[in-house]
């Protein structure tokens, strides 16, 4: 298993990586953090009792340029539930990029139920294995408006850098 740390300016969170079951996700990812995509970027958004997303944005809300889409690997038998990090995306279910988000409860509705736009689901590729109180610190915080973007932090939540440390 492959492990990745998130050192925010709230404190690290480690997440645990499947490449068995969400190979492509996997690797998009890892390219992410080794190309130093995520290092300055945000946690955007914050919704209490559902998930934190991060990977976007950097603290000025300028988004940043992605790679190519990938497919989506939700039907893995991942499930999307407290502790899991999946991939973010637009309705289209094969648009993910960088962007991801930790969810802070069980989202079964996020899960894979079908291949049609509705049941597609959101691509779990694996789970926060330290720093669990560093992610619901997150989910407490205040939010509001930005722009056209809603539930964004007040205060940016950073993720200074992302590296693989295992």
């Amino acid at each position: 298993m492959m492990k990745v740390a998130l050192n925010t300016n709230f404190g690290r969170i480690v997440l645990e990586l499947d490449a068995v079951n969400a190979p492509k996700t996997t690797a998009n990812f890892v390219d992410y953090v080794k190309s130093g995509h995520y290092n300055g970027t945000i946690f955007h958004r914050v919704i209490r009792g559902f998930m934190i997303q991060g990977g976007g944005f950097d603290k000025t809300m300028n988004q940043k340029t992605t790679k190519a889409s990938i497919e989506n690997e939700a039907n893995n038998g991942l499930k999307n539930d407290v502790g899991t990090i999946a991939m973010a995306r637009t309705q289209d279910p094969h648009s993910a990029s960088a962007q991801f988000f930790i969810n802070v409860a069980n989202n079964s509705f996020l899960n894979h139920s079908s291949k049609t736009v509705q049941g597609w689901g959101y691509a779990v590729f694996g789970k926060v294995t330290e720093g669990m109180a560093i992610v619901t610190q997150i989910e407490g915080v205040k939010t509001g408006n930005k722009g056209y973007h809603g539930d964004v932090p007040l205060e940016p939540v950073v993720i200074e850098t992302a590296e693989v440390i295992e």
